[in-house]
């Protein structure tokens, strides 16, 4: 699992206000239709972008719980929400929420769930701090989905495997509408949000995953180095001819909760 530490958290907070991560983040917040008023928990908040986006969305007379298990990250999210005293935050799991039952309006998770062993187990803890009729969405990448071109395709196995270590299902897209119907919700929705790149931009979802990945998989070790830097240098080197390809697919799961 990656560890958001200090560095690997001024990475997220740049490559987070690029195009991608915003369009990612805004099919989750127009699936979820906060309202004035609502009690939204933002799970897994990270730096806090969205949660300030809900905060705005539901006014001063709603709230938002901000909820991560990374002290650094909610640090971060804190900082950005200053401003909005309707924000709490909460150092907690998606599998333990601090909240009453039936007491939030809707819930969402970006980019979570494929790190959860238990993803029922959050599901019906989800499914519990929601009233009757509530709406929860879920988004997380379809790894399968993921297409990146090599000269060294065994090499590009290697790495793609070497990055599914840090995950704890890598396909939470195909298992959860079966999970969330068993939890007690009903899928209203699934929207597939597709990035595809020809072009290795800077504030890419690519460019991201190629510093990330090749960071990740030389501090454990799960690569050599060396076979990690030529991995990353051959993906600039296609750029800078007009070779690159890059594609994966993230897909927003809309559900309510059963009255």
């Amino acid at each position: 699992m990656l560890v958001f530490d200090a560095a690997t958290r001024r990475i997220l907070e740049e490559a987070y206000q690029g195009s991608d991560v915003v369009r990612r983040r805004r099919a989750g917040f127009d699936a979820l239709g906060a309202q004035p008023g609502d009690h939204v928990l933002d799970i897994g908040c990270g730096n806090g972008l969205l949660s300030r986006e809900l905060a705005r969305a539901v006014g001063e007379q709603g709230s938002v719980t901000a909820i991560d298990i990374s002290r650094d990250m909610l640090d971060a999210a804190r900082d950005r929400c200053a401003d909005s005293p309707h924000v709490r935050f909460v150092e907690a799991g998606a599998d333990s929420i601090p909240v009453a039952d039936g007491a939030a309006d809707r819930a969402v998770s970006l980019q979570v769930f494929e790190y959860l062993s238990d993803i029922a187990g959050a599901l019906r803890e989800i499914a519990r701090t929601l009233r009757p009729g509530g709406r929860l969405v879920i988004g997380d990448f379809h790894f399968d989905s993921w297409i990146w071109f090599s000269d060294d395709p065994g090499r590009m196995s290697r790495m793609m495997a070497a990055w599914d270590d840090h995950l704890a299902e890598r396909c939470v897209p195909a298992l959860l509408p079966a999970l969330m119907r068993d939890a007690g919700f009903i899928v209203d929705a699934i929207q597939p949000v597709t990035f595809t790149d020809t072009v290795l931009r800077c504030d890419g979802i690519a460019n991201l995953m190629l510093v990330l990945i090749e960071t990740y998989v030389k501090e454990n070790g799960l690569v050599p180095d060396a076979e990690a830097t030529a991995w990353a240098a051959e993906q600039r080197q296609l750029a800078e001819h007009g070779r690159f390809f890059f594609s994966l697919t993230h897909f927003v799961v809309t559900a309510s909760k059963r009255a």
